[in-house]
């Protein structure tokens, strides 16, 4: 698992609306298929703020920790899941009637061995797998973009 995954959408919005849903991230629970909750510690969302978050996949649950690693207020903001080394990232770029955003996962060095292990033998391998987080990201920037164009 050491490829880059990602999905786009352009959402007719000023990216400063989109930021307000993207960077709050006690509400990915509303926007992800897979990550059904996220607790974040420390107050407001910036660099360094750690969160726990609640995963589901059919009746599998696993928790995992992330870190907020970047934070450009209406830009992007990234989170390295702890427990896997994967990091994960929105970009929000002005296209000239709206925004277009691009969430990415990566995983640069490869994951930690648990976690290698745990996609093989228990979420289908990683091609499986990663069709099922691109599929999971297109659906995230999908609710996102009706969550804020609907004002």
């Amino acid at each position: 698992m050491s490829k880059t995954l990602e999905a786009t959408i352009d959402i007719d919005a000023k990216p400063e609306q989109v930021w307000k849903l993207v960077s709050d991230l006690k509400r990915m629970g509303e926007w992800s298929p897979q990550c059904k909750l996220m607790k974040v510690f420390g107050g407001d969302i910036r660099r360094g703020t750690t969160t726990l978050n609640i995963n589901r996949r059919g009746l599998l649950v696993w928790p995992t920790r992330s870190k907020v690693i970047e934070f450009e207020p209406n830009q992007k903001i990234a989170f390295r899941v702890l427990d896997n080394k994967a990091i994960w990232s929105y970009s929000l770029t002005p296209n000239g009637t709206g925004t277009t955003v691009v969430e990415k996962r990566e995983a640069p060095n490869g994951t930690t061995a648990i976690s290698s292990f745990l996609v093989k033998n228990v979420l289908g391998g990683s091609d499986q797998f990663d069709i099922e987080l691109v599929d999971g990201m297109n659906k995230t920037l999908q609710r996102i973009k009706a969550e804020t164009e609907k004002g």
